[in-house]
């Protein structure tokens, strides 16, 4: 949801909000109350002291033979060729995109930048203002949904799919099921969101498999808490719409049910904890939150998973759950393995987990274990921003992925926007050197700022060597949110929310990505210049994560080192009259400083040196030092080595026409290069 980190803050009061996503930034006090909900302690849930100090750790758990690369899709908008952009337009008015848009054309395009999954947003029917009563489906209240397509991250009913998205919504889940197929036959694997601490305010699944009961069915509604009541409940009172000011239901459009009222008694507690029957405006007022068997004062009601099961795998997870009658879990527990069933049996391939910290960790072990077994190679990805309880997640509840989001990806935006130093990104690597493998890394998602507003970077391609180093830094998957590689700026006034984020919650167009889609042609003809030049520059990077043996290996840090070298500037055999020539347009800096950054990976295979300057205005000219340690293990000789950059365009140009680099080895056995980078210019230079 945008914006949840501001939004947890404001009910951090209560103990159940306590893990909501901005814990980790408040004090010692949350995160003590954050275990509560998780069960486990803190004392050993930091950083372990081998990370940080550098030292190798082996613990590579997720077993790859290349980098995952991950295109997030908001589906509605990606296939939308409608440029009218009406704030709060209705669908006939800026128009939508339909499952049928991602076809052959359309996949062979995405499969292009090297993606091995394609994660589908907004995919789970989800409350949303429009009629599909003569399709069996109940209206919603614009009281009580957010925009007009309404948010993806307050589903409805489980067992089906968005009725927006098919061209003929009473055969909308066979059409999805096509989708996958087609996926599938370029590929690429298949991932939904799964929202297991919330759903729609007024859930009622009308598509559930027989012996399947709809969430709070039979829950006891006279009280606050019961361990298999679904919901929790706000005993004796009603609910009430909260005060929303200017952000009027569809902009205050007439609407039959939009009229300030939502029949819900008792009131449930809302989505991100708040239990007050008028929620603030700030909450997550179109959601309610479900119950997983914690109690209201913050104690566990159900099986305690044990603490050495952290060193075991998924197959013992599974079997200690096997060993519990299900009937001393929480019911939730069981309606929502029910429901990851029922997409794994339709083809899906994985999960992204929204506010999985949220949720128990036990339950995790739970269900990641039982979807392991149907499939070993389900990925399984999950939105957590607490680090005190990242190793948890991984090791308890069996998380393969998570979001570098509080280290990574933080750091390198303000590096872009200049307030923070490169070495910053050294310091976030080691946080997480024991679960690197794990640490998914982005720029963009459906959360975030896109990159070229004006809130972030106002330029995509300041973003360049802050997407080199996410890609390269580690064996974790990398994510891109589409348009992201053709540098779209979010600046579209859709309605509910404000600009900078692409809406989630209104029918609108994706301007960048349309001039690139030409009406389905997905060939850039209407696309600028620089916009195809952007796409082309991510193209050939991310594919790297597919033939860059190195970027599976091991880490060497050259930073450290360099920003100590770096005070010596260019070496006695090369001065600044050979390197960095006057006559461009912008000024060369002789020197490693906090704009620069490099590190070395390799493997068996290849041996890769990585340098980039994250400069708008500024080349960087300098020699590079790599260690003698670092010579050793690559076991190269003192001599000259030529070096190709893996990121030269074009990339089949024979290596004698391009500026060659040479990496030059002295008796000592440390490695010299030379590098000049232009303005946000990046290298990768093999061996």
């Amino acid at each position: 949801m945008q914006n949840k980190l501001n939004q947890s803050m404001r009910i951090m009061n209560t103990v159940t909000t306590s893990i909501c996503a901005q814990s980790w930034a408040t004090s010692r006090k949350m995160v003590i109350l954050a275990t509560l909900l998780t069960g486990y302690s803190t004392a050993t849930a930091g950083v372990p002291a081998q990370a940080m100090n550098g030292e190798k750790t082996n613990s590579k758990h997720v077993e790859q033979s290349a980098k995952p690369v991950i295109y997030q899709v908001f589906s509605r908008l990606f296939g939308n060729k409608n440029s009218n952009n009406k704030p709060w337009g209705t669908m006939a008015e800026n128009g939508i995109g339909k499952f049928s848009d991602f076809d052959d054309i359309a996949l062979k395009s995405i499969q292009s930048l090297g993606v091995t999954h394609i994660w589908y947003t907004g995919v789970p029917h989800h409350a949303l203002i429009r009629d599909y009563s003569q399709h069996g489906i109940g209206n919603d209240d614009p009281d009580v949904v957010k925009g007009r397509a309404g948010s993806p991250y307050a589903v409805k009913d489980y067992y089906n799919v968005n009725p927006d998205l098919a061209d003929d919504p009473a055969n909308r889940l066979n059409e999805f099921k096509a989708l996958i197929q087609r996926t599938h036959q370029h590929n690429i694997k298949v991932i939904i969101d799964i929202v297991p601490n919330h759903v729609a305010r007024r859930y009622a699944s009308t598509s559930m498999p027989v012996g399947v009961n709809n969430l709070g069915e039979n829950d006891n509604t006279r009280v606050e808490y019961a361990k298999n009541n679904n919901f929790y409940y706000v005993t004796g009172a009603s609910f009430q719409v909260p005060d929303l000011g200017k952000s009027k239901p569809l902009n205050g459009e007439a609407h039959p049910l939009s009229d300030g009222q939502f029949d819900e008694f008792p009131a449930k507690w809302t989505g991100n904890g708040s239990r007050l029957a008028k929620p603030d405006a700030n909450d997550w007022y179109e959601t309610v939150k479900i119950n997983y068997g914690v109690k209201p004062d913050g104690r566990h009601d159900f099986p305690t998973l044990p603490r050495e099961y952290a060193k075991l795998d998924v197959s013992a997870h599974y079997q200690f759950w096997q060993g519990i009658d299900e009937a001393q879990l929480p019911n939730s527990w069981v309606k929502f393995k029910q429901i990851t069933d029922f997409w794994l049996s339709i083809g899906v391939d994985g999960f992204r987990y929204d506010m999985a910290e949220m949720v128990p960790v036990e339950f995790w072990s739970y269900l990641n274990s039982h979807i392991k077994q149907i499939n070993p190679d389900a990925f399984l990805l999950a939105e957590v921003y607490n680090p005190a309880l990242f190793r948890d997640y991984i090791h308890l509840g069996k998380m393969d992925y998570l979001y570098d989001k509080v280290d990574l990806y933080d750091t390198l935006k303000a590096i872009i926007q200049g307030k923070q130093s490169t070495s910053a990104i050294e310091t976030d690597r080691l946080r997480v050197a024991d679960i690197a493998p794990h640490m998914l890394h982005f720029l963009e998602n459906h959360d975030e700022q896109r990159i070229a507003s004006a809130e972030f970077a106002g330029d995509p391609f300041a973003a360049l060597p802050a997407m080199v180093v996410s890609l390269t830094l580690s064996e974790s998957p990398t994510l891109i949110y589409f348009g992201q590689e053709v540098g779209e700026d979010g600046s579209e006034n859709a309605g509910f929310g404000t600009p900078s984020r692409t809406s989630i919650f209104d029918y609108i167009g994706v301007p960048a990505h349309q001039r690139f889609m030409n009406g389905g042609k997905f060939d850039g003809g209407q696309s600028t210049k620089d916009e195809l030049a952007l796409r082309d520059y991510y193209a050939r990077l991310l594919n790297l994560s597919h033939t860059a043996p190195a970027l599976l290996g091991e880490y060497y840090d050259l930073d450290t080192i360099n920003r100590v070298h770096g005070s010596e500037k260019l070496s006695q055999a090369h001065d600044q009259t050979q390197i960095g020539r006057s006559g461009s347009d912008y000024d060369y800096d002789y020197q490693y400083d906090d704009m620069t950054f490099a590190f070395a990976r390799f493997s068996q295979d290849q041996q890769l040196v990585i340098v980039s300057n994250f400069s708008r205005t500024h080349g960087k000219a300098f020699t590079l030092k790599l260690p003698a340690d670092l010579i050793a293990q690559w076991r190269v000789k003192p001599g000259h080595y030529p070096l190709d950059d893996l990121l030269a365009e074009p990339l089949n140009q024979p290596l004698n026409q391009l500026k060659p680099h040479k990496l030059v080895i002295d008796g000592a056995g440390t490695g010299w290069l030379e590098i000049q980078l232009k303005p946000l210019g990046s290298k990768i230079l093999s061996l």
